[in-house]
């Protein structure tokens, strides 16, 4: 099921998600990128609003980017392949995190 998002640019790291109830929820992007090998854009989440002595839950999902650029359209991730590839990006993100 496709999602709808916005976001304004003045909070460039919050989407806005409308949850199956229509209630919209904040969520702060952790990072966006896109993948060559599977010709999609991904972007990984979580709910705003956590503490960072909180455990939080990432999420990940393909996006299509609409052309006036404030919103755009949350797809699933398909394939065990695209989990594989996101799990690996979000590793080194995460361990470079670490070293900082």
């Amino acid at each position: 099921m496709a999602e709808e998002h916005n976001h304004n640019h003045e909070e460039e790291n919050i989407i806005w998600i409308t949850n199956e109830e229509g209630k919209e929820e904040a969520y702060e992007i952790l990072f966006d990128f896109d993948s060559e090998d599977f010709d999609k854009s991904y972007v990984l989440y979580f709910p705003a609003g956590k503490g960072e002595d909180e455990e939080i839950e990432i999420l990940a999902s393909s996006y299509i980017q609409h052309e006036e650029g404030k919103q755009g359209e949350l797809k699933p991730v398909e394939t065990d392949e695209e989990w594989d590839m996101i799990e690996e990006i979000l590793a080194t993100f995460l361990a470079d995190e670490d070293e900082e």
